[in-house]
C-alpha cells in the first residue's frame, strides 16, 4: 500500500485536495494497515499518515510515534516513511519534529539544529545506525517542511517502489523500531551532561535508567491517567493540595508528581512499556518524590513514610 501511495501521489495531487478519495485512503486505510504491522511487535505506537493539511503536501508521510515522546510529527523524534513525489522513492527515516524546532530557532538556524541533533541521535544508537544508510535523503522539494525532514534525518533506507524486497523492507522496519525504542531508553536527544546532572550520577547506565523512569512519569497520558485513578494526595506525607493550599483545579494539573515504582536499577532497555496504570505508580509531592528516588529501593513506600520527619505548616486562625 505504501508503494501504491508513492506511485500515485504525483498524479493525485494534480486534482483538488478537498474531498480527495486518495487523501482519505492514505490517512485512514494506509494508517490502519500500518497499525496492523505492529500487532505482533512489542511496541505501543501511534500511527498517522498525511498528504497535507488544507493542501497537498510536498512530501507525504507515514509516521510511527511513541507516546512517551510525541504523538505527532511536529515535535520530538519518531520513525517515518517519507515519499519523494517526483522520483517516487520511499525513505525509511529516524527523524525529528520540524515544526517545534522552526518555532524556537527559525527556519535557517532550525535546520542547523536538526542536523546537529541528527548526528547526536546517530551516535547515541550507533549500534543500530551502522546497519542503515547515513547518507542525506533527497525528497525532491525545497519547501519548508521537506527541507526540515531532510535536515532532521539521522539514518534510514531508500526504496524504489518497483523493486522493493519485502523481506528486507520488513526487517528494516523492525530494526528501525528497535533503534527508536533504544534511543528513548538511552535518553533521547537530551545531552549526556544534562542527563547526568538530572540523575545526580556519573554512571551512564544509571543515568539512562533514571532518564527512562522520569520520562515514563512525565508522559502526559501516564500522569493524567494515574492522577485520575488514584487519590490526588501525597502517598508519602499526606499533603493534600485541596486541603493544604485550597487547590481546586483538575487532578492532572495538581502540584503533585507521579512516581514510577519500578526501581531504576531494575529497568533495562526495552522495558519502557512494562508498567500498569495505576498499579505501578505512586502519587507524591515533589519533596517526597525526590526523597524516594534517593532510596536504594524507590518502590518502598513504607520506608519513605518512616523516614519523613517534617509536618505541614498551617497558618494559625
Amino acid at each position: 500500500m505504501l508503494a501504491s501511495t508513492a506511485e500515485g501521489y504525483a498524479y493525485e495531487r494534480a486534482k483538488p485536495f478537498a474531498g480527495s478519495e486518495f487523501g482519505n485512503f492514505v490517512r485512514h486505510d494506509l494508517a490502519l494497515e500500518a497499525k496492523k504491522r505492529l500487532i505482533f511487535l512489542p511496541y505501543d505506537l501511534t500511527v498517522k499518515a498525511s498528504v497535507g493539511a488544507g493542501k497537498w503536501a510536498g512530501v507525504p508521510w507515514l509516521g510511527f510515534f511513541d507516546p512517551l515522546i510525541t504523538k505527532s510529527a511536529t515535535n520530538g523524534f519518531y520513525v517515518v516513511y517519507l515519499i519523494n513525489a517526483q522520483t517516487r522513492d520511499i525513505y525509511l527515516s529516524l527523524n525529528q519534529g520540524t515544526t517545534a524546532v522552526y518555532q524556537e530557532f527559525g527556519e535557517t538556524r532550525g535546520r542547523k539544529v536538526l542536523e546537529r541533533r541528527a548526528l547526536d541521535i546517530r551516535e547515541r544508537v550507533s549500534d543500530f545506525a551502522n546497519n542503515f544508510d547515513i547518507s542525506p535523503i533527497d525528497l525532491g522539494s525545497d519547501e519548508s517542511l521537506p527541507s526540515g525532514y531532510a535536515a532532521g534525518h539521522s539514518f534510514g533506507r531508500r526504496y524504489s517502489p518497483e523493486v522493493i524486497d519485502e523481506d528486507m523492507f520488513d526487517s528494516d522496519f523492525e530494526q528501525m523500531l528497535a533503534a527508536y525504542e533504544a534511543l528513548i531508553d538511552r535518553g533521547g536527544t537530551t545531552p549526556t551532561d544534562v542527563l547526568r546532572d538530572d540523575a545526580d550520577s556519573t554512571s551512564i547506565e544509571e543515568v539512562r535508567k533514571y532518564s527512562l523512569s522520569k520520562r515514563i512519569e512525565r508522559a502526559a497520558g501516564v500522569r493524567k491517567a494515574v492522577l485520575q485513578r488514584r487519590n490526588a494526595v501525597c502517598e508519602g506525607c499526606g499533603f493534600d493540595p485541596e486541603v493544604h493550599m485550597k487547590y481546586s483545579g483538575p487532578p492532572e494539573k495538581t502540584p503533585l508528581d507521579v512516581h514510577h515504582t519500578s526501581p531504576v536499577n531494575w529497568l533495562a532497555e526495552g522495558e519502557s512499556r512494562r508498567y500498569k496504570i495505576p498499579d505501578d505508580f505512586y502519587v507524591l509531592c515533589p519533596t517526597c518524590h525526590r526523597m524516594i528516588h534517593k532510596q536504594s529501593d524507590p518502590s518502598d513506600l513504607d520506608y519513605l513514610r518512616d523516614s519523613i520527619q517534617f509536618v505541614h505548616k498551617f497558618k494559625p486562625k
